[in-house]
């Protein structure tokens, strides 16, 4: 366990020490204002709720969270460190997590920063704060869903772009799988397939925790993916460890 929390911290520490980390927090909170009174129309909408801010949650993190990720292990293998890192006394396991929970909890710390919103938000009206509770939550688990993806992926191959691309390739599929278009066309062709894309994508189950709804299987959902993608990142550097 103090392995884990070695490389969580370690990692956690370089975020800060470049300004590559402030310069990606103030596109994050850029974006995420721009899109939401500009392109989402929040005061003209005339209503006390965030659900215009989450809604272009999925499609801001296909982008970011990528960013995030593709440094994590490519960077590693390109430099020769990886070698260094897995010859210390921890385990892979604990390096993956480490550095896993440290991008998560960095982009935490970006969410956190959207505080202004609900707080104008307070100004403005009287919102229900139960979807705005589990609009963060599900924005987090997903963030985290989308970080474990890339965690993968940049375990996959020393090249930071090649990761970044095909991180947001899956993400994408993830999230526009679900959308109300995409699952209409395809229930013309087969319903049963449409009911599995749904229950895949990451759209149904945030949209479902939007609602101000926590339910197991959303909850399971998120977990089981962020868990699935670590451990084959974990088996992957395993192999390249032993080779």
């Amino acid at each position: 366990m103090n392995g884990f929390f070695t490389v969580c911290k370690r990692e956690l520490k370089s975020y800060f020490m470049t300004p590559v980390a402030y310069v990606f927090l103030v596109i994050f909170l850029f974006f995420a204002g721009y899109l939401t009174f500009n392109k989402g129309f929040f005061f003209e909408s005339r209503q006390a709720d965030m659900r215009v801010f989450f809604s272009f949650m999925p499609l801001l993190f296909v982008f970011i969270v990528p960013c995030t990720a593709m440094r994590l292990w490519a960077e590693e293998r390109k430099s020769g460190s990886i070698e260094l890192l897995l010859t210390l006394p921890i385990t892979v396991t604990q390096a993956v997590l480490g550095k896993f929970m440290a991008a998560w909890i960095f982009l935490g710390i970006a969410l956190l920063l959207t505080f202004l919103m609900p707080v104008t938000l307070a100004n403005l009206g009287s919102p229900d704060y139960g979807p705005i509770i589990t609009g963060y939550l599900g924005s987090f688990l997903m963030a985290g869903g989308f970080l474990a993806i890339g965690s993968f992926f940049s375990a996959l191959t020393k090249n930071q772009v090649i990761s970044f691309i095909l991180s947001v390739v899956a993400c994408g599929i993830l999230v526009y799988a679900g959308m109300p278009s995409t699952l209409s066309y395809i229930s013309e062709m087969s319903p049963t397939t449409a009911g599995i894309i749904e229950s895949m994508s990451f759209q149904s189950h945030f949209e479902s925790m939007l609602r101000g709804v926590i339910e197991l299987k959303d909850i399971t959902f998120f977990v089981g993916l962020i868990a699935g993608f670590l451990m084959s990142c974990c088996i992957l550097l395993d192999e390249r460890k032993a080779a």
